[in-house]
This record gives C-alpha cells, sequence and structure tokens, in this order.
C-alpha cells in the first residue's frame, strides 16, 4: 500500500508543477534595529508572523512583529489583495514571537507577543486591542510562545522560551571577546558567554488572570537553554498537550505532560534533543505535523547553516528518530528559520518550507561563501518516506533571495488555499501565493474552546496549535488536502474536554465549522 503511494506522489510531482509567486500584498518594513551592523544579538533575530482574523469580517489578517521601539504591524484584509495597516497599542518595545488564541473564550483571538523586556497580552475586545494583565514580570529575552490547555481545565495557559540573558543596561560590544567574533568578524555577542534563558509556563486561573507555575509544573528543573521556536501538540496520543523547544547550540527539550498539573523533560531519552550523529544544533523554528501517516505528530526543525534540518519520525509516542539525511533534507544547508508543514498540492501528503536568511549582514563583506540573503525552501512529500527539493522549479517566489526569519501559513485571499508569509529582516514581508495545479481540499474550523484539539479527516490527523514554526502563528483552520476524493467520508474531532465527535459526508473544497455538542456542520463552498 505505501509503495503504491509512493508511486502515485511520483506520478503527481512530474506532472503538477509547482508555482509559487510573490503577491506583494503586504508592505513596510519589518524593523529590527540597524539593516547594515548588528550590534547586540536581539537585533539578528527578527519578530513574529501571525495570521488570523482578528476582526471576525471572515478574511483573515496579517500581524507584523517588529523590534527596535517600533510599533507592531497590524493589516487588515479589505479583500482583493488590499489591506489596511494600523499599530498594535501600548508601549512599543522590542517584540519577538507572537501566538494567537481566544484566551478567554468570547469569540475573538487574543495576542500575546514574546519581548525582549516585558511580555504584553493583548486581549482582543469589542473597542479594539487592550493590554490585559500579566504576573510580575523580570526583564526576559521572550522569544517563540504558545498557548495551550496544558491541565484542562478548560482555560488557555501560556509557555514562553527565553533566549538569553542581556545585561539592558551593559550589553557587551561586537569583538569584546572570543564569543563576540564569527570566523574572525566580530559579531553581536552570543548566545555562547550568556546565560541560559529560563523558560515561563503562565496559568489562566478561574479569574481570567495568570500565574507563574514555572518551577511548580517542572519547567525549570532541567534548567534552561537558548531556547527560541516553540511548538505545544499531543506527542504520545495521551489527550494531554505536550511542548517542544528548539534549543540554539544546546539540547532542544521536549516536555511530556504527565497529567496532574506537571511535566518531565525527556528530549535526550526521546531522540529529539540532538541529530543523528548525537550533536546539538542551533535549533531555530519548529514544525510539527504528521508527515508519514501513522496517526503521530512528527517534528521539523530548522538548524544553522552548514547544518542539516532535523526530522524527527515519531516511532510510537514515545520515541524518535532523526531521518533528516534519509529523508532528501540534506540538498541545501541554509540557515534555516521558519518552517511549516502544508500540503502545497493537496494531494494528501505533508510538504515542507522554510524561511532562510544568515544571522549577520556582515557576513556579504566576506568571501566565506556563506550569503545574509538567501532562498526560501520548498520540499515535496514523495510517499511519507522521502522528500524532494523542488525550489527551484516552484515559480518566482522561491528564486528570489532574502533575509528571511518568521512564516506563517494561512489562507489571506479567501480561495480556501493557504498562503505562505515570510517574515524578512529590516524589509517588507513576502506573500508566496500558490498558483500550483492542486486536488480537492476542506478546512475544518473549530469553533469554542478547542486548541489542543485532535481531527482526523480523509485518513490524515492535525492538531489545532497555537504558535509554531519560528516565532510565529498560523491561521487557525485546518487544511486536508483530499487528491481526487468527492466528498469527505467521516471528520472525528477529540476535543480537549476528552469528548469525541464525528460528522459523515462533508463537502469537498469547502470551509466546514465545527462546535463542540453541535451535531450540524456549518459549511460554506469556495
Amino acid at each position: 500500500m505505501k509503495y503504491a503511494v509512493f508511486c502515485v506522489a511520483l506520478a503527481a510531482a512530474a506532472v503538477n508543477a509547482p508555482r509559487f509567486v510573490d503577491a506583494g500584498w503586504i508592505d513596510g518594513v519589518q524593523v529590527s534595529g540597524d539593516p547594515l551592523r548588528k550590534q547586540f544579538l536581539y537585533e539578528t533575530t527578527g519578530g513574529g508572523i501571525a495570521i488570523f482574523d482578528y476582526d471576525l469580517d471572515g478574511r483573515n489578517d496579517v500581524l507584523v512583529v517588529n523590534g527596535a521601539g517600533a510599533r507592531s504591524m497590524l493589516y487588515r484584509n479589505e479583500g482583493g489583495g488590499k489591506f489596511k495597516k494600523s499599530e498594535l497599542p501600548g508601549d512599543p518595545g522590542w517584540d519577538q514571537g507572537v501566538c494567537v488564541a481566544d484566551y478567554d473564550n468570547d469569540g475573538r483571538p487574543d495576542v500575546f507577543v514574546a519581548r525582549y523586556g516585558f511580555n504584553v497580552l493583548y486581549r482582543n475586545t469589542t473597542s479594539g486591542f487592550v493590554s490585559a494583565p500579566l504576573p510580575a514580570q523580570m526583564h526576559r529575552w521572550g522569544a517563540g510562545c504558545a498557548f495551550l490547555d496544558f491541565d484542562r481545565d478548560g482555560r488557555l495557559d501560556i509557555f514562553v522560551s527565553n533566549y538569553a540573558v542581556i545585561d539592558p543596561k551593559n550589553p557587551l560590544q561586537p569583538g569584546a571577546n572570543p564569543n563576540c567574533m564569527w570566523k574572525e568578524l566580530a559579531v553581536a555577542c552570543g548566545p555562547k558567554g550568556l546565560p541560559h534563558g529560563q523558560h515561563v509556563l503562565l496559568r489562566q486561573m478561574a479569574s481570567g488572570a495568570f500565574e507563574d507555575v514555572s518551577i511548580k509544573a517542572g519547567i525549570r528543573k532541567p534548567g534552561g537553554c537558548w531556547g527560541l521556536g516553540v511548538a505545544a501538540a499531543d506527542f504520545n496520543n495521551d489527550g494531554w498537550p505536550d511542548v517542544y523547544v528548539a534549543c540554539d547550540q544546546t539540547p532542544s527539550l521536549l516536555y511530556e505532560n504527565k497529567r496532574d498539573g506537571s511535566f518531565v523533560e525527556r528530549g535526550v531519552e526521546a531522540g529529539v534533543a540532538f541529530n543523528n550523529d548525537g550533536n546539538t544544533q542551533a535549533g531555530m523554528g519548529v514544525a510539527v505535523a504528521d508527515f508519514d501517516g501513522d496517526g503521530f505528530l512528527d517534528i521539523a526543525k530548522t538548524n544553522f547553516s552548514g547544518e542539516l534540518p532535523s526530522l524527527y519520525r515519531n516511532e510510537d509516542g514515545r520515541f524518535f528518530q532523526d531521518i533528516a539525511a534519509a529523508a532528501g533534507l540534506g540538498a541545501n544547508l541554509l540557515l534555516g528559520w521558519g518552517v511549516a508543514f502544508v500540503d502545497i498540492d493537496d494531494d494528501g501528503l505533508r510538504d515542507l518550507v522554510t524561511a532562510n536568511g544568515h544571522v549577520y549582514p556582515d557576513v556579504d563583506r566576506t568571501a566565506m561563501g556563506d550569503r545574509y540573503r538567501q532562498k526560501a525552501l520548498l520540499y515535496r512529500n514523495l510517499g511519507g518516506r522521502k522528500f524532494a527539493d523542488i525550489s527551484a522549479s516552484a515559480g518566482p517566489a522561491f528564486q528570489g533571495l532574502r533575509a528571511s526569519r518568521a512564516l506563517a501559513v494561512g489562507d489571506l485571499d479567501g480561495d480556501g488555499r493557504p498562503e505562505i508569509v515570510i517574515g524578512n529582516i529590516d524589509a517588507a514581508p513576502s506573500v508566496l501565493k500558490n498558483e500550483s495545479p492542486s486536488g480537492n481540499f476542506v478546512n475544518i474550523v473549530l469553533r469554542g474552546r478547542a486548541i489542543g484539539a485532535r481531527v482526523r479527516a480523509g485518513g490524515q490527523i492535525d492538531e489545532l496549535m497555537s504558535g509554531g514554526s519560528y516565532f510565529s502563528s498560523h491561521e487557525a483552520a485546518l487544511h486536508f488536502g483530499l487528491g481526487a476524493a468527492k466528498v469527505v467520508e467521516r471528520v472525528s474531532v477529540r476535543w480537549p474536554s476528552g469528548k469525541t465527535q464525528e460528522w459523515k459526508g462533508l463537502p469537498v473544497n469547502a470551509r466546514c465549522e465545527l462546535t463542540e455538542a453541535s451535531p450540524a456542520p456549518s459549511c460554506k463552498s469556495y
């Protein structure tokens, strides 16, 4: 059966050539310090991208996260490729990661922004976004984030990775010591030589306020790491969300949910702390999907220039194997950041896209062979075991060079097929529109308390997650490619409450909204 699927995928790859174009729908520079000279490490990491319908008008909007004291920008989708720009309220800061979810369950998506400094929670109200209170904070370098209901009490909590500790009053200058040099270049100091960031878990209480339970829940027990990308998902299929943190030059972390309000870290034991050779890597972004169709969620991780990306195949819910080399991900060893699994041709197989760019602008002034601006990469899934690098034939959007960081996926033009939005440091974001030949599909939208819900459709699984990629948050709709199927025979949802529901005979090429305890789906064709 798997051989037959592999042959079908190969045939489709030959006939259905992908094509992506840069739609150019979003203007404005994504600010991150001096574009030519990065004095401090937080100027190099860039900010995130979030795709969500903040005003509930049926069109997805885009949040572009800025640093350097510039306000983060909200682009309201007015249709027809037109976006109207506004600013997030409050004091501008050095924004980094972003995650989106309706934490107060009022039907409007809210926004958490992780900062170098003090994190901000924006509550979405009928009169706009307002800052919501958080527990007393230390000055930290907030990086990736995710909403999750880790204790399954029906209230969303927040996990924040933290990168490194830099004294804001006395930061080291480039070239100040050996940890401020890279291949004889004087560069921004770190992360080596800087204390590890300590990750944070904020639990939402019945009052709607949050409390810091990082120590109580075991998040601090393994110590910190230079943490960047975060993904919260149920990796062992027990119905409880776990947390994976991509760590830079330190072992990455897998926090397994013990189902008693605490976690145990087992990244080394599970096989996701190092690469296949047992070495640490410069982990950046994280993508989660069941790319091989075995019913377990797998992990892709982007890494530094010259390193293989990681592809951790989930063997049984407890143990993973890094199959990046065997799967064909070694064709281009670029410096990867944002990453996502997305079915570009709707054949039911999750393909892989990465955003790339070097850390240091200075690299262009050397003869080292590395370049600051790099191409995005697209790998086609050939049957669940192999990927083929098809970037060269994937249309003009994959030919350009960018200093990219963030990456988020979501439908911006209302045709049901997701665009890929790439954040480019010190430049405008790129909107990669998919004009590839496609099969049929269905988009599943879950209403109510749904973060962490497990969905099965067309023989595939997916999970509604908040956060992920690199500092980014994807559209909440779950996109399932269905190939030539004329109907979605069955969709089942395991809700965070533990209840399971099933719907039969859903239409293809449609957006179907499902609500817990409601017997009838609400489907609208594209």
